[in-house]
């Protein structure tokens, strides 16, 4: 049976496209997808990402147990600090990966991607053995809404919120007279916030940011509109992106992974092989050369030889052109301003290999 967030119905009356995602009847989009791309790049955009899991950790062993989990040390993560995390299998794959943020002593919200909820839940439980820990998934609880734009600040502000944070951080507040836990984190590459608020008090909050955002230019924006926005920020997408096959040095992740962990974690010896010994394959931007898109699994060549795959394409609106990430075999010819081709519709097409992200991100805040 296809999930519905409790802001559903908001979605159905603003006219939304209704897909199925993730096992989760989700707004596409509600006008133009390059309209909503463009009203966060410029101003702001309300998402609902209530589909995404909240899980709840803590306990007398509650940092052992994630320092078991994660490869990032989170005996280094600081109070009201979140940091980005893979969740890795026993051979360094990655189950998923998540935002991990710390909410008092002892006390975690771990944040997973919505289709994978189950699986995640299950390896938590499953490596639990041993730890005095407890494990609350909340997901049912919560609805999650993403206020992302460079005017993200300043409407919030408007509506209450009176606490400063740098990215990466969470605090507990008020806005529009509602009790949330507010982080500056986001999927998009600009600047914003997510609101965990209680599912009582969420339509509520969605119809006051979009009534008082009206004088900054708010539009709610669909999983279109943030499809772009992630890849031209070159963010990765569980299922595309990442996968169990596939470890965060292969991902180009290696930034998040620190080199002086001294605990254990599921996969680590394969993952410090290859810090050290390097990877068969690797993760590249490119730009497409003609008007075609480079879709998901499209074959990449070099020299008549395939040596990669598409895992996420499509269109860049801020560019005026067509983007894609793709896997390729580690070779120093496949390296930034060389042509690569890719096969679409049995035809090969010239694309060249760029820097990531593809545009630049604004999403650092410091205080």
């Amino acid at each position: 049976m296809t999930k519905e967030t409790f802001l559903h119905d908001k979605h159905v009356q603003l006219g939304a496209k209704m897909v199925d995602f993730a096992g989760w009847h989700m707004p596409v989009q509600y006008a133009s997808i390059i309209e909503e791309h463009k009203t966060v790049r410029e101003n702001v955009g309300l998402f609902d990402v209530s589909h995404m899991g909240e899980v709840f950790v803590s306990g007398k062993d509650a940092l052992e147990f994630l320092n078991k989990l994660v490869p990032q040390n989170i005996t280094k993560l600081d109070y009201e600090k979140a940091v980005y995390c893979q969740l890795p299998n026993q051979h360094g794959g990655l189950i998923d990966d998540l935002i991990i943020y710390k909410l008092g002593i002892l006390n975690y919200l771990v944040i997973c991607n919505a289709s994978r909820i189950d699986e995640d839940l299950n390896w938590m439980v499953r490596n639990s053995k041993g730890y005095d820990v407890k494990i609350d998934n909340q997901s049912h609880n919560y609805s999650l809404l993403a206020v992302q734009g460079p005017k993200a600040d300043e409407l919030l502000r408007k509506m209450g919120l009176n606490t400063h944070q740098e990215s990466f951080t969470i605090k507990p507040a008020k806005i529009a007279g509602i009790k949330v836990l507010i982080s500056r984190t986001g999927y998009t590459g600009e600047d914003g916030y997510e609101i965990l608020v209680e599912n009582r008090n969420s339509e509520y909050l969605w119809d006051e940011i979009l009534e008082q955002g009206k004088e900054f230019g708010i539009k709610p924006i669909g999983l279109g509109a943030r499809d772009t926005l992630r890849l031209e920020a070159a963010l990765h997408l569980y299922g595309n992106d990442l996968d169990e096959n596939t470890t965060p040095i292969e991902a180009g992740l290696s930034w998040s992974v620190p080199k002086d962990k001294e605990d254990d974690y599921n996969g680590k010896k394969v993952i410090t092989e290859q810090i050290k010994n390097g990877t068969n394959k690797k993760l590249i931007g490119i730009k497409m050369l003609d008007k075609s898109i480079a879709r998901h699994e499209y074959e990449v060549y070099k020299n008549g030889e395939k040596v990669g795959v598409i895992t996420s394409g499509g269109p860049s609106p801020v560019l005026g052109c067509n983007i894609a990430l793709a896997y390729v075999k580690n070779d120093k010819e496949i390296c930034t301003g060389s042509v690569v081709q890719v096969m679409i519709r049995e035809k090969l097409h010239d694309a060249e290999v760029v820097k990531r992200p593809f545009v630049q991100k604004r999403n650092k805040i410091k205080i």
